[in-house]
């Protein structure tokens, strides 16, 4: 089985891949607690034949220390008010299996698991 995840990358290439996303239908929106960046998550936007006008999650994140203590619910929240003022139909996102408490997290907040993601390394 390939892991996706343990895999490491240079600097220089995961630079190169940041300025090639913002080249499409993507943005970052971070959030800070008195000047400190706490949490921060990619937004690719795109109309998909069964959700409509959707945007994806990409890589949701909140620091480790400041997690269970409603940044990720406050963050969430506010990115779904800007996509609803945009007229957004649907927000989307992947987690890795391994993620049980981001799986307890995005259900609490209304999101339904409707099938798995697969990727095959080229």
């Amino acid at each position: 089985m390939q892991d996706f995840t343990a895999k490491k990358y240079s600097d220089e290439v995961l630079l190169d891949r940041l300025k090639a996303m913002f080249s499409y239908d993507y943005d970052c929106v971070a959030i800070f607690l008195e000047n400190q960046l706490i949490g921060f998550c990619g937004l690719w936007y795109q109309t998909r034949h069964y959700s409509g006008k959707s945007c994806e999650l990409d890589h949701f994140y909140i620091d480790k220390s400041f997690q269970g203590k409603g940044y990720g619910k406050q963050f969430l929240d506010w990115i779904t008010q800007q996509l609803q003022a945009k007229d957004y139909e649907a927000i989307e996102l992947n987690a890795y299996k391994e993620n049980k408490a981001g799986h307890r997290f995005y259900e609490r907040e209304g999101f339904v698991h409707l099938g798995f993601h697969f990727v095959k390394r080229l």
